[in-house]
This record gives structure tokens, sequence and C-alpha cells, in this order.
């Protein structure tokens, strides 16, 4: 780790490093020292750990694709990608790998990453590169209100949803915001307690996924002094301080399955106690959960109590995914654009005739997240410019998984996303195309049989000779393809 658990200094930002080679993250590290404070860490269980004893997530995040278990596929990298956003939904994430792969590229930024950067890189640009998404990120931040015109779109579902937030605003039963991943359940959070009588009261936001499973009690309920190692006073946990307020749980999927008895009973009937304390205390504040798992099927996991998610879940909204919203496409990409222009102080850019056609089709399988970093991006490289298809459709991760139109025929999604793929993609290989997918099919095969092949290759339906063919071809053909040597090595995963 390249440097202590203390917070970092004042006025300095932090950056997390992952990556498993230490060459690499000591050179970064070494690179970027001066400007950043720097944490390091060599594989996705580590990060976790990291993140959870930090006193505050890092603002910025440079991640390897390429990670053990399996530094030979991107999969926890990708999965990582997940787990920091979970963690901070502001944080700024760049790949930086040796895996100089168009689909990955555009499968990471489809995830939250704001860019793909290929190993080497200029440590110089690293550096500019860096401190613009400091810029994006305090634009995002100043620019967030708290009010229930946040909520921009005038789509039929997304008239459904406020009509909905109107109807629960003011009810001081829980309330439970489904949705997925970079679909805005925070903002919907916000507008909530914003139309609610509760709106002058205090609004607290608590991420279950960032703390420690040992700190959740404390965190929520409290201690006294003494209650256990470091309780060198007592202290107020979050269902004190937010009063007759919200208390907002976020990802409370991630809440661990000993504490949710607890929390069942505070929802009941308001009583909770400070850990290390017999007196009894009560809380008056409205608890709003968010969650982007399915916790009906936690459920029967047995990972999620069945009592609480019937208790969360009495008034359940629903936030649809962005590929829901139609010409609120538009006004978001309206919105996010004017905003970072300003911010960047430059013009914005504008699209063509077929390039809004192109954004209005494009179904973005990462929401509004994934959206507002393709805005991001297109301002910081086209600024003032008029763009026309072949600008935008690098954007866009078109090889995606799409959802299906209401009522089409089965499979009939998929030839239509090979119609646009041909369209819309220049100097299309098939060849190349089906190498790629049969290399993710392979890479999943032998991450679920744990790396033996045998097992793998009957998942896949083949031979285990044809299996170390496959492989063989495969890893030949990500050789020759390979970028060169990285800042001071050559690490190509």
């Amino acid at each position: 780790m390249a440097t202590n658990l203390q917070e970092a200094r004042e006025g300095k930002p932090s950056l997390l490093i992952v990556d498993d080679d230490a060459l690499i993250t000591d050179s970064l590290a070494f690179a970027l020292g001066a400007d950043f404070e720097v944490y390091t860490c060599e594989s996705r269980p580590g990060t976790i750990e990291l993140l959870r004893q930090l006193p505050r997530p890092p603002q910025l995040a440079l991640v390897d694709l390429g990670l053990p278990p399996t530094p030979h596929a991107p999969d926890e990298g990708f999965q990582l990608i997940g787990d920091l956003l979970a963690h901070s939904r502001s944080m700024k994430i760049f790949v930086l790998s040796g895996q100089n792969d168009a689909a990955n590229a555009r499968h990471a930024r489809t995830l939250g990453a704001v860019e793909f950067i290929a190993k080497p890189c200029d440590p110089a640009t690293l550096k500019r590169t860096l401190s613009r998404a400091l810029e994006m990120r305090a634009a995002e931040i100043g620019a967030r209100p708290e009010d229930a015109a946040a909520l921009i779109g005038e789509s039929p579902a997304l008239a459904k949803l406020k009509s909905q937030l109107a109807q629960f605003a003011d009810s001081p039963f829980p309330v439970l915001i489904e949705g997925e991943s970079g679909s805005g359940k925070d903002l919907v959070a916000q507008s909530l307690h914003g139309r609610s009588v509760r709106a002058a009261k205090p609004y607290l936001a608590l991420n279950c996924a960032a703390i420690s499973p040992s700190l959740v009690e404390p965190t929520l309920f409290g201690y006294v002094k003494g209650a256990f190692t470091g309780a060198t006073a007592n202290k107020s946990g979050y269902f004190e301080d937010a009063q007759d307020g919200t208390l907002f749980l976020d990802e409370i999927g991630e809440l661990p399955i000993e504490m949710q008895a607890k929390l069942l009973r505070v929802l009941e009937n308001g009583e909770f106690q400070r850990v290390g304390e017999t007196q009894g205390r009560v809380s008056r504040a409205r608890v709003v959960a968010a969650t982007n798992r399915d916790l009906r099927q936690e459920v029967k996991r047995g990972t999620f109590r069945a009592d609480l998610y019937h208790r969360l879940s009495v008034l359940t909204l629903s936030v649809p995914p962005l590929r829901e919203l139609d010409a609120d496409k538009l006004l978001l990409l309206e919105q996010f654009r004017r905003m970072y222009a300003n911010k960047s102080g430059v013009q914005p850019f504008s699209l063509d005739a077929r390039a809004e056609r192109l954004w209005l089709d494009y179904q973005f399988p990462g929401n509004v997240r994934e959206l507002r970093n393709i805005v991001i991006r297109l301002t910081t490289k086209h600024a003032g410019q008029r763009l026309s298809v072949d600008e935008l459709e690098q954007e866009f991760d078109l090889e995606a998984p799409q959802a299906s139109p209401a009522g089409a025929p089965e499979g009939a999604d998929l030839v239509e996303q090979a119609r646009r793929h041909l369209e819309r993609e220049r100097g299309f290989n098939l060849d190349e195309t089906l190498r790629r997918w049969e290399r993710r099919y392979i890479d999943a095969a032998l991450k679920l049989s744990g790396g033996n092949v045998s097992q793998a290759a009957k998942l896949l339906g083949i031979n285990r000779t044809t299996l170390y063919s496959r492989m063989a071809a495969g890893d030949a053909g990500d050789a020759h393809a390979s970028s060169p040597a990285p800042l001071s090595h050559q690490k190509t995963k």
C-alpha cells in the first residue's frame, strides 16, 4: 500500500491503483505520487477490504482488467468496476490494461469506467487525464440537486415513477427502490425525501456495501465508550442522527444476515440500542432502501430474511432502465453536455440527424451512468464539433446484449442487433468477432470449472484436445495484437 490509512492531505486528491504487477503499481505510484495520495492493491478482494478501512473512498481509480485468480481474462477487472461504483458512485474509474481490445474497452465503459487507457501510457498524459476527471466529478457533485425536478424526462415510464413518488412521499412506511445499476436509485431516494413533509429534516445516506460487516451495527446504532477496542467516547449512529428525517440504506442486499433481524426490529417498532448499552432508544427516521439485486431470489437462497424483505417492500418504486425512456435520452444528453461544456469552458458538441437517431436507438446497458460518461468523453474529444455516426459508434458497446422489444419473436432482437452492427461498424470481420466470443465462453468455462480443462471442455460440448487447440489459437491471436512495453515492463494480460 503506497500510503497509510489516514485521510489524504487536504487539497490532495486520492487515487486507487489496482494491478497485480508490483512493478506497475510502484512505477505509477512514483510517477503520480507528487500530485495524488496513492493507494495500491493487487486483487479484487484486497481492494474491497482496503476500501472498507479507508475513512473515505478514493476519488479516482486506475484498474487493470486481468487480476487474479484469472489474470488471462478480464472477468475480475470487470467485476471490480461494479464493486467500486457500488462503494462510491462518484468515483471516476479508468481501466489501465495490456488487454488493448476494443470489445473489452467498450464493455468496461458500459460497466461505468470513464475511459480505457492502454498500456503503455505516458505519465504526464495520465496526470492530465486524471485532473480532467476530477473537474468533471466536481461538476457532477456541485450540480446534483436534491429535489424532484432533478428527475429529467417526460416519457411514460418516468411519468409513472414521478406519480408514485408523489403518492409515497408523505407515507411513514419504508420504501424499497429497485432498479438496474446506474439507473439513478440514489437520485430517486433524494427526490422522495425532497417531496415529503420531511424535506427540511436530515437526509442521511449509508452505503451498506462500503462498510465492513463488523462495523455495520455501531455505524447504524452508535456505541458507548468502552463497547469495543477503539470506542473511546460515546457516539450516535445513523438512526439517531437522522432524527425524524430520512435514512437511505443503499445496497441493502449487502447487509449481513445477522444484522437484518436488528434492522427489522427498528422498522417494526422503532426500537434499537447503542452497542454496549442496555438502554433502549427510539428512532423516528423513515427508512428508504435500494438494491439492484433481486431480493426475492436472495430470500430463496437464504441470504436475505423474508420478513425483512416484506417489511421493506410494503411500498416499492421501480426505477426504469434508460432503454425504456425513449426521447428522454435526448433530454439527458442536453443536460449533461451543457453542464460539462460549461465546466470545461468549451462549446458543447452536437449530433447530426443520423447520429441522433443512433443515440435514440442505443439501449445504454449501463443506464444513465453510461450516458453521462459518454458525454464526458465526447466533450473532451470533440468540443464544439458536429458529430456523425462514425464518432458516436466508437463510444457505444454495440456488442453488448440488448433487451428484446416487447412482443418480438424469439431471436428477432439478435437478428436486429446483427443488422445494426453490420450497418455501423467499419471493417467488420466475422472471424475476429467469432474468435472474441469463443474466447469469452472458454474463459467462462475455465472459471466455472476452477481451471480444470476436462470439465471446461464438457461444459462447452467439445473434447479436451479441441479445447487445447482453441485456447492455443486464441493466445496466439492475443499475442499478435498485443501492444508495446508499458512504463518500464511489458505485462500483457
